[in-house]
């Protein structure tokens, strides 16, 4: 089928996700139809499989040394906010603030510049309270953990985190209609084991974070904010995997920074006017919010080779990278068991992986068979496809969609 002229393409209505080819920041808009049928979603999954078979491609490797920068990322950002409360500085809703505000200036930029302002102004009209209620999640999540850590101690605040993998897990199976390999449910668990092994060390060590001023309070927090962040995590994947990159993340930004701003000014004035200023404390503000900014710049990219449950439980390595880190910035001190309990969780990755092979998990089921409702984008199944179609179409050999 002919290619419509560029000018056609670029008027196209945003809410046709078919039509989009995303580079992640670069744009190209094929036509409907433009992609030839030649090799199906189907070859996403090879028909003979191993054990091991996913485990030894180049996929499985990008997508764990992902999951373990997203990890460093969240640890980091965690650093910057405990060094932040060392200098007096404890303004949790204005922190985020100023991150969500860059995320906004950057990538809302990106989309405009991209689709034109007309088209951007589309979008907020058809799509707005979809995004409105994602970044509400995605505020509140923030909001609510670090109101946790306040009043109920970390250990138990940890404990209540797992729930965020039970509504990411439970979401995407009744309402996306992902089914989850008993080796995928086998290795949720492994993990959860490791990160058992975690707080019972610290446990051990008294370093759980004292008596809780209001454990009740506190725990109602923590569930709280690990049921925003489940909701926000399922949501995303399915944003990011239907949309460019760009335009999601700009309207999380966009939103949340009105939404977060808000909750600043009523519950943070009084933290903001009692804060210290100096040297120090802006440039942990810096550190903290260009953290946050790759962590949601990157994130995108393992929801589509892999999931929101693959994500989530590539985030409870965060204790071990956080030791890792204490070390040398808060000179803290490892325990014997922190070893044993990261490795338990990475193998934990492994074991979520086993049995499956090519790109099983970057098919979205919400997409459709050949994922012609995705966006083409990196590291979506849609492109691999298109790649493959291209190769084949040049008389090459199609290259093996698992790898």
């Amino acid at each position: 089928m002919a290619t419509q002229p560029k000018s056609q393409q670029h008027d196209a209505a945003p809410s046709d996700a078919s039509s989009f080819r995303d580079d992640y920041y670069s744009e190209s808009f094929p036509a409907d139809g433009e992609q030839a049928a030649l090799i199906t979603g189907d070859s996403l999954i090879p028909e003979k499989k191993s054990l091991f078979s996913f485990i030894g491609t180049k996929d499985f490797w990008i997508v764990l040394i992902l999951g373990q920068i997203l990890s460093i990322l969240n640890v980091s950002d965690s650093t910057f906010s405990t060094l932040l409360a060392r200098e007096g500085t404890s303004i949790p809703a204005f922190q985020t603030f100023f991150f969500y505000a860059v995320l906004n200036v950057i990538f809302t930029s990106v989309t405009i510049f991209k689709y034109g302002f007309k088209r951007w102004l589309q979008i907020v009209r058809q799509d707005g309270w979809k995004y409105f209620l994602f970044a509400f999640c995605d505020v509140q999540g923030n909001y609510f953990v670090i109101l946790a850590f306040r009043y109920t101690t970390i250990l138990s605040a940890q404990l209540i985190n797992f729930w965020a993998i039970v509504v990411v897990v439970t979401i995407s199976f009744f309402v996306l209609g992902v089914r989850y390999h008993y080796m995928q449910i086998l290795g949720i668990l492994v993990c959860i084991g490791g990160m058992g092994v975690l707080m019972g060390s610290d446990h051990i060590t008294g370093s759980n974070g004292g008596q809780a001023t209001d454990a009740v309070l506190g725990d109602l927090f923590a569930l709280l904010s690990a049921t925003f962040y489940g909701f926000s995590n399922v949501v995303e994947e399915y944003f990011v995997t239907k949309r460019p990159v760009y335009e999601v993340i700009g309207q999380l930004g966009f939103w949340a920074t009105f939404i977060n701003g808000i909750q600043a000014c009523i519950f943070d004035r009084s933290s903001f006017e009692s804060a210290t200023w100096n040297g120090h404390v802006a440039f942990y503000l810096f550190g903290y919010t260009v953290c946050l900014v790759l962590f949601y710049a990157t994130v995108p990219l393992v929801y589509r080779l892999a999931s929101a449950a693959f994500m989530n439980i590539s985030m409870l390595t965060s204790n071990f990278w956080g030791v890792i880190i204490g070390l040398h910035v808060l000179h803290l001190q490892v325990h014997w068991m922190y070893p044993i309990a990261f490795l338990l969780i990475i193998f934990g990755h492994f074991v979520y992986y086993l049995g499956q092979a090519g790109l099983e998990e970057a098919r979205k089921p919400w997409l459709g068979r050949d994922q012609e409702d995705g966006v083409s984008g990196v590291f979506t199944a849609r492109r691999r496809l298109e790649q493959a179609n291209a190769a084949q179409h040049d008389g090459e050999d199609a290259p093996f969609l698992g790898r």
